[in-house]
Formats: structure tokens, sequence, C-alpha cells
């Protein structure tokens, strides 16, 4: 009995072993595909406290695509970014596909593959309580407020010529709405499903009507490519619409008794704002200095080689100097991080990591900012002292390096110190990249729970600290060389 029972112990170990094993091998050929997603899009991604979406339920989009993926056979990371660079980073390569509320339009359609659609949503006009405007007809000499390439912008286009209104882009939806509760513009064209969750989350306006009624949404992918993502989504989409999983989903967020509301977040007072939401604002700080001190120091070096070379006797560096000055200083620095982040992958093939993008286009214009400074700092010392230096049969560079540098660095260092500072600044900029600084983590906060202003006054004090420390050291620093050029 003994024997028989090891025996039948051991087969059993053996076909747990064999098929662990299986399972293993299964997981590690499942294919890993990078997704697209949006922040600002509520309730299709709402994140936790800790800025992820690991929770329970992290949003329509996500909830769906993380049962559509099990069902499909495949893994993904998300990629958080605008809604703006969303369809340009997937025809770019930077993510394989988007999950982000995308509704099919003709437009889309010529660019991206959609799956079938896994939900329809309809648009509606949204005004401020006890507003005037009743219908489309009330809007004439109005000013109304859409999200930037969403199909709320599209949809408004078409019918303003007809009801005689003004269009006011924003790059989220809940600053769009915002504006509204600000009184600035008139009311705001949005999905329906969002507007409903902001007034349930306590976003003071009023749900006028739904004049554009059905919109498909769907999963997309690059036309002619991921054509196997698409395929996998299609077959994880049918899997959990028969197996009740769909439903389940899409009742939690858009059935009429939906539980989408922040209930976790019951003090809305600036100090409760602040305790729930610290480890996003502190996450938000700490890359935003990352990138800034990575940016200054590599900024620096690049400025300095640059601006030597505008000096130099030399017509060739001299052309390179002009060159580079003109064109990255010409450039605006969002359009340098779209066409390093998306562009150059849309030609290269490469994808371009996130950081490094956001580092590269921080770099380029502030070093051609910093060359100037150079140049102009050597060319502001009195050149008889260079050539007193060549008289003596010091070298030119050697001449350069050890009389004119030292005190041409002297002059510059408060203007280098306030070019650190609008560098810091302009790190909020590639938000709209998707680098999760602290401008992004204050639109993400505020995604969930549509307090504009509090947020807003919090990451402005935030930014008034950083600068307000950058400040202290400028003057410390003024100070400090300019008593050591007295005593000189």
């Amino acid at each position: 009995m003994f024997v028989s029972f090891k025996k039948i112990s051991l087969f059993v170990v053996g076909l747990l072993f064999f098929w662990s094993t299986g399972q293993v091998a299964t997981a590690a050929t499942q294919p890993h595909y990078t997704i697209g997603t949006e922040t600002t899009n509520v309730p299709f991604g709402i994140q936790g406290k800790d800025g992820a979406y690991n929770g329970r339920h992290p949003g329509l989009d996500i909830e769906l695509l993380r049962a559509i993926a099990k069902q499909g056979h495949f893994t993904y990371q998300l990629k958080i970014m605008s809604f703006t660079g969303i369809v340009q980073a997937v025809q770019g390569g930077q993510v394989d596909g988007v999950m982000a509320g995308l509704m099919k339009t003709p437009e889309r359609q010529a660019v991206l593959a959609f799956s079938k659609p896994y939900i329809n949503a309809s648009l509606s006009l949204v005004t401020k309580p006890g507003s005037t405007i009743h219908s489309l007809k009330d809007l004439r000499g109005q000013t109304i407020a859409v999200k930037t390439g969403s199909t709320s912008e599209a949809y408004a286009k078409t019918i303003q010529k007809k009801y005689g209104f003004k269009v006011r882009h924003f790059d989220a939806t809940n600053t769009a709405l915002n504006d509204v509760v600000a009184g600035n513009t008139a009311a705001a064209i949005d999905m329906t499903v969002t507007i409903q969750y902001a007034i349930k989350n306590g976003l003071k306006l009023h749900l006028v009507s739904t004049p554009d009624k059905s919109h498909q949404i769907g999963f997309a992918v690059k036309k002619g490519q991921n054509q196997a993502l698409l395929t996998r989504f299609n077959r994880g989409l049918a899997a959990i619409k028969q197996n009740g999983t769909y439903n389940r989903i899409v009742h939690y967020y858009t059935g009429a008794h939906s539980h989408v509301v922040r209930k976790a977040q019951t003090d809305r007072s600036f100090v409760g704002l602040i305790k729930q939401n610290a480890p996003e604002l502190l996450a938000g700080v700490n890359l935003t200095l990352k990138l800034a001190v990575v940016s200054i120091v590599l900024a620096t070096l690049v400025g300095i080689l640059f601006g030597i070379g505008g000096v130099l006797p030399n017509r060739l560096l001299h052309a390179l100097f002009v060159g580079y000055t003109f064109i990255f200083r010409s450039v605006p620095l969002m359009v340098l991080a779209f066409f390093i982040y998306i562009g150059l992958p849309s030609l290269t093939g490469q994808k371009i990591p996130l950081f490094p993008a956001g580092v590269a286009a921080l770099v380029l214009e502030n070093s051609a900012y910093i060359a100037v400074f150079i140049c102009g700092g050597i060319q502001a010392i009195d050149r008889g002292q260079m050539e007193a230096a060549r008289s003596l049969g010091v070298p030119y560079l050697a001449s350069l390096r050890k009389v004119i540098l030292p005190q041409a660095i002297r002059n510059m260092v408060p203007s280098l110190i306030n070019q650190a500072i609008m560098l810091l600044k302009g790190t909020s900029i590639l938000s709209a990249i998707g680098l999760a600084e602290l401008t992004q983590q204050g639109t993400m906060i505020i995604a969930r729970n549509m307090e504009g202003f509090k947020i807003w006054l919090l990451v402005a004090l935030i930014y008034l600290g950083l600068i307000g420390i950058l400040t202290g050291l400028s003057k410390w620093v003024s100070w400090h060389f300019q008593i050591r050029k007295d005593a000189l």
C-alpha cells in the first residue's frame, strides 16, 4: 500500500511538473506589445493612488484590455501619453497599438486599422448649471471647449458654421470642462460617459443634450502592421463577450448605477488633496529634477563646445555655431520633442525611449542659448589680454583656456543659472509626449478628481519652490563671483 501511494505521488508530481513547464513555455512564447493609452480620458482609464493601472477597476479601456489580453494570449506594457500625440505615436512605431477611447472616423481609418468595436459612445453638450443654453441653437456667438484631436473637435467643426459658435481647443478633457466651470467658455462637447463621470465626481456641470449619438470605439494599430495583434485582440474580445466578462465590465462603468465615482477621495480640502496625491506629486517632482539636472549638465557641455567654436578663427566651426544656434533657438521645444520622439522613429523605424527623447529636446534647445552666452562672454573680454598672452608665446587654445575662459565664465555664471531656471520650467512642455513629470502628474490627478483649481495651484506652488531655490542660488553665485572679482 505504501509503495503504490508513493508511485501515485510521484506520478502526480510528474504531471504537475510537466503541466507547469508547459504553462511557462506557453507564457514565454506569448507575444509582448506596447499599447498606448491616455490618462485624462475617464472613465476609460482611471489611475490608482500610486499613479498606475494595477487596481481592480482601472478604467473601462484598461480593464477590457486586461481581460482581452488574457483570452487573446498576449502580454502588453502600457505607454501613457497625451491624446494629441497618440495617433502619431502608433504611426511612428513608438507603440504597437492604441487603447484610448478612440472613435472610428474616416480620417483615422485612412491610417489606422481598427478592431471590432468594443463599445458605442455618444457626444454630449454640457454647460454650467443655470445656463441659458438649452440646445445647439443657443450657441450662436458663444465659444465652446473641445479636446484637441478628438471626435468632439471634429464634430464641432462640422456644425460650427450652421450654429455660429467659436471653438477653443484644449489638450485634455478635464481642462476643457474646467474652462466651462470657470465661465471662460459657454459650453463643451465631449463623450457622454466622460461628462457623467465628471459630474458624479463633483464638477458643477449640467448635461444639456446628446446631439451626436453613435460612434464606434475600437482598438487600433498602424494600417498594414501588427495584424497579428489585431487578430488576437478581436479573438480575445469575442471570448470575453461569450463568457460574460464583457457585460460585467461595461455595466460597471456605464450602467445606470455605475460605480466609477472616486469614493476614496472624500476629503477635497487643499490639505486632503495633498495627502491623497503626495506619491504622484513627489514622483512628478523627482522626474522633473532628473530631467532638469541631466539636461543642464549635457546642455552646458554642448553649449561650451559650440560657443568656443563660434570664437575660434575657423570658418567651418563658426558656420556650425551660427547654424546650430539659429535652428535650435528657432524651433519651439514642443515641436522639437514631437519631432524627436515621433518624427524620427517614423523615418528610421527605431523606437526612441521617452526619457532620452525628452532630454535630447531640452539639450538641443538650451545648449543653443548657452552657446550664445559662451561666445558673447568670451568676446566681451578685452582683446588685449589674448594678444598679451600670445606675445608671451602661449598658444591660442592655451591662452583661451587659461586666460580668457576663467574671466568669461565668472561673467556668464548668472546667465547660465537663469538658463537652468528656464530649462526647469521647460520640462513641463514634455508632458505633451507623455513624460510623467510634475505637470503631467497634475493633469492625471485632475482627471481623477476634477479639482482643477486646487491641483494647479498646488503644482504652481511646487514650481515656485523649485524656481525659488535656483533663483537664490543665482543671486548667491553672482554675489560670490562679484566679491572675488573685486578682490582681484
